[in-house]
């Protein structure tokens, strides 16, 4: 069973004229931990909530009746601690399994709970501690993540406590310490308007922003999870994605759960290769998939033929772009299509390819029907088909799943919810048949000669020659253009660098787009600048040029 009843009044559409006038049934006092893990703890206490794994041979099975008792003792921990309601901790968890019922346990006493990566430098560590004045820390117990959090104590005035996954000398043990406490948890259900989660964004474009949501953002969820990644009742979803970034939230929790479905999580200690995870898809028999096209493009150049994928019944990708090439090669190899969505820390999906509609392939898909999405220009006027706009969601104050604001920053919440549109900052097209496709960031954007060029149109093209692995577009400046294009290219196994292979590529993009797009410049590196969560950070790509020329 699942409680999308209590949600939806239809879950059954077959096309996207019917699914566009879909409306979500919004409980006022919703709360996750409650009307959800609890209540399929009751209805159904052995339904399989998490599926956990690690790289060294462990494994934990919790059902939805141990996440709530364990939620129960972890919350009544951090009330022993002296927090309260409006109170913020910091999780440095990864992905291990105490995540989950940690996350469950600020729900349910209306703490909010800062997700971040493991991979933080101290300097990373001590800013948003000290930026959200968060007075609890969770953490793994990995060496590099030890050193880290010893540096940034000293600059962490207001930090309470630290509660690590394993022993560490002069800390206590999360899982003893919540062992200690009472399965009973007697506290008044918080304001569902409230604070709940607090992102901060990966910083591509500038420090971290705090983005926050309240207690109504999982039931947004729901069109992110049932629509657009297809999970099934008492099926196993696997999102590859760390905790630390919302990508956790669109797909290791609240629609899958809400959907009931069960989370697969692989926790792992070192350098990562994609493919160690496409054995667990035949062995844990994983329903449905979801992975950033980084995954993809890199899963696409491994001998997929070796491994079982008969279990999954759907794929999807979202947090870049897709390039119809790494589709095509996917699909070829597995027989799953890959279903592409849209959206951003801010909010739940935006655009999707939905399961009952074949994807197009490259296009973003169409709007969420919980938002009012168009595109408009400057002046925040909507731009007609076929015109590059920024992706915009009209204002409400109904939404399901968007920023309810910025900690800290009246002026930016003002900005973002105070006016007529909420602006994405990405630019698009739609079609006549109301498929919209990525044109890039408008910081991204390309002015050559007088012409607009996005870059992700030049890194498909790239992305389709043999030699190219990973690529990323931007504008390098040229005293008589403005601004040239340039490519910065890892190479695939197997290519090595050349003038010959410059050519080659120019050409060849030549062919695929409008001539003027090629790149005047190609770069060969052995890697390219990304933020933790791995997106391109091509604004440091354009900085390293500006300070050369």
């Amino acid at each position: 069973m699942n409680l999308l009843g209590k949600f939806l009044s239809k879950t059954d559409f077959k096309s996207y004229d019917e699914f566009k006038n879909l409306s979500l049934n919004v409980p006022k006092d919703f709360n996750f931990g409650y009307d959800v893990v609890d209540e399929y703890a009751r209805l159904c206490p052995d339904k399989k909530a998490l599926v956990w794994c690690d790289s060294q041979g462990d494994e934990k099975i919790l059902s939805f009746k141990d996440v709530s008792i364990l939620s129960n003792k972890m919350a009544n921990l951090i009330l022993s601690c002296g927090l309260k309601e409006g109170d913020y901790v910091m999780s440095m968890l990864n992905r291990r399994w105490e995540y989950w019922v940690l996350t469950i346990a600020c729900h349910k006493i209306g703490v909010t709970l800062i997700p971040a990566t493991h991979l933080l430098t101290a300097k990373d560590i001590a800013y948003r501690i000290n930026e959200s004045k968060a007075k609890l820390l969770f953490a793994t117990a990995e060496e590099d993540v030890i050193e880290h959090i010893a540096f940034a104590l000293p600059k962490c005035p207001e930090l309470k406590k630290i509660f690590y996954t394993k022993k560490v000398e002069g800390y206590d043990v999360l899982c003893e310490e919540t062992e200690k406490q009472s399965e009973v948890l007697s506290v008044n259900r918080p304001d569902p308007n409230g604070s709940m989660l607090c992102y901060f964004t990966s910083g591509t474009t500038g420090m971290p922003k705090m983005v926050e949501h309240n207690h109504y953002y999982p039931i947004g969820h729901i069109i992110t999870a049932y629509f657009w990644q297809k999970v099934v009742d008492d099926g196993l979803h696997f999102t590859m994605a760390e905790t630390g970034w919302a990508k956790c939230s669109w797909g290791k929790i609240y629609g899958q759960w809400i959907s009931g479905t069960a989370i697969f999580a692989y926790d792992y200690n070192g350098r990562f290769t994609p493919t160690d995870v496409l054995p667990f898809i035949d062995k844990y028999k994983i329903t449905t998939f979801c992975a950033p096209p980084t995954i993809y493009r890199f899963l696409i150049k491994e001998d997929l033929s070796k491994y079982n994928f008969s279990s999954l019944t759907h794929c999807s990708t979202a947090g870049e772009a897709l390039n119809p090439e790494v589709f095509k090669q996917f699909y070829d190899a597995t027989g799953q299509k890959i279903y592409e969505g849209f959206g951003q820390t801010e909010s739940t999906v935006l655009l999707g390819s939905y399961f009952f509609e074949e994807p197009v392939v490259g296009s973003l898909g169409k709007p969420s029907p919980i938002y009012d999405i168009t595109l408009i220009d400057d002046d925040e006027e909507p731009v007609p088909d076929g015109t590059e706009g920024e992706i915009a969601i009209l204002n409400s104050s109904v939404y399901c799943g968007l920023v309810s604001n910025y900690k800290g920053d009246e002026a930016r919440t003002k900005a973002a919810r105070g006016g007529k549109y909420y602006h994405t900052g990405d630019l698009a097209i739609k079609d006549k048949n109301g498929y919209y496709w990525f044109v890039g960031r408008k910081d991204d954007i390309i002015k050559s000669s007088g012409y607009r060029i996005g870059p992700f149109e030049v890194e498909s093209a790239l992305m389709e020659h043999p030699s190219v692995l990973e690529c990323a577009i931007t504008g390098a400046p040229d005293p008589l253009r403005g601004q040239v294009v340039k490519a910065t290219i890892i190479l695939a196994k197997g290519y090595e660098p050349s003038d010959e292979l410059k050519k080659e590529l120019q050409d060849h993009v030549k062919r695929l787009t409008a001539p003027y797009k090629y790149p005047r410049i190609i770069e060969f590196v052995s890697e390219l600048p990304k933020t933790t969560s791995g997106k391109i950070k091509r604004v440091d790509i354009r900085k390293k040029d500006n300070d050369e020329k």
